[in-house]
């Protein structure tokens, strides 16, 4: 019975590699990827190789560079202060925090993204404009959104402005946006912070009034954290505050 088995396979594998190949000229449905590494044949494509390089490291960082030019920087900055005051460690899970960071984000950024779309990646599609000018439509409205966030606040824009040694700008069209995007990290993480600060404050009475009872009823072994954590639940449960942190949020953002 072995042999008999054995001799079938024998026979099959013969047949399948008699079989004759597909013509190298037929069409197969598999994509096939080429690419070739060959030392450059002149300055032209060494350029192109670099610039290909730094488009795939910009391709790259593009959704942080994206981040830090949003509102999502202050958003979920905020979460995570709210974490920290009622001593959560894994409820909720930050993957759940940074979802809701990134759905309010689109949810304030939504006009914005939508003149971007409109000025400037849509007719560039249709060939109305080249690369540059969607470039220059699409940097406006953003340029515009951190501009309103920071209002009358330009410490940072002059900070940066003197450490590159700019000459004061006549209008807000005449700050490079180099200078503007870290101005604006610096405000948001300002005011993120501020909200912290704020935040902290209803929870940290919580816990220094559980801790003084603990003390003078001799607890002292026992952990502050465990007593005061459900009564700083209760707390912002009972004021709704997931509601009112998201409003206030919302209604941070000119």
């Amino acid at each position: 019975m072995r042999r008999r088995v054995l001799a079938l396979a024998a026979t099959a594998l013969f047949a399948l590699s008699a079989a004759p190949l597909p013509a190298a000229t037929e069409a197969l449905p598999f994509p096939f990827v080429d690419l070739n590494v060959r030392q450059a044949q002149g300055n032209q494509e060494v350029v192109l190789s670099i610039q290909l390089l730094l488009l795939l490291t910009v391709l790259a960082i593009a959704p942080s560079i994206l981040i830090l030019m949003t509102c999502f920087l202050r958003i979920s900055i905020v979460f995570d202060f709210i974490k920290r005051a009622l001593s959560l460690q894994n409820a909720p899970p930050s993957q759940v925090l940074m979802g809701l960071a990134l759905f309010l984000t689109v949810f304030i950024m939504w006009p914005t993204l939508t003149d971007v779309y409109n000025n400037s990646l849509k007719p560039f599609g249709e060939g109305k404009m080249g690369l540059a000018e969607m470039y220059t439509k699409a940097e406006k409205p953003l340029r515009l959104f951190m501009f309103r966030q920071m209002g009358n606040e330009a410490e940072n824009i002059r900070l940066f402005m003197s450490m590159a040694k700019l000459a004061k700008p006549a209008t807000l069209a005449d700050v490079p946006t180099w200078v503007l995007i870290p101005a604006f990290v610096l405000h948001e993480m300002t005011v993120a912070f501020k909200i912290g600060i704020l935040l902290y404050i209803p929870f940290i009475i919580i816990d220094m009034v559980v801790a003084s009872t603990l003390m003078s009823m001799g607890m002292i072994m026992l952990p502050p954290v465990m007593i005061s954590t459900p009564f700083k639940l209760i707390l912002f449960v009972l004021v709704d505050g997931w509601g009112l942190i998201t409003m206030q949020l919302v209604r941070s953002f000119k």
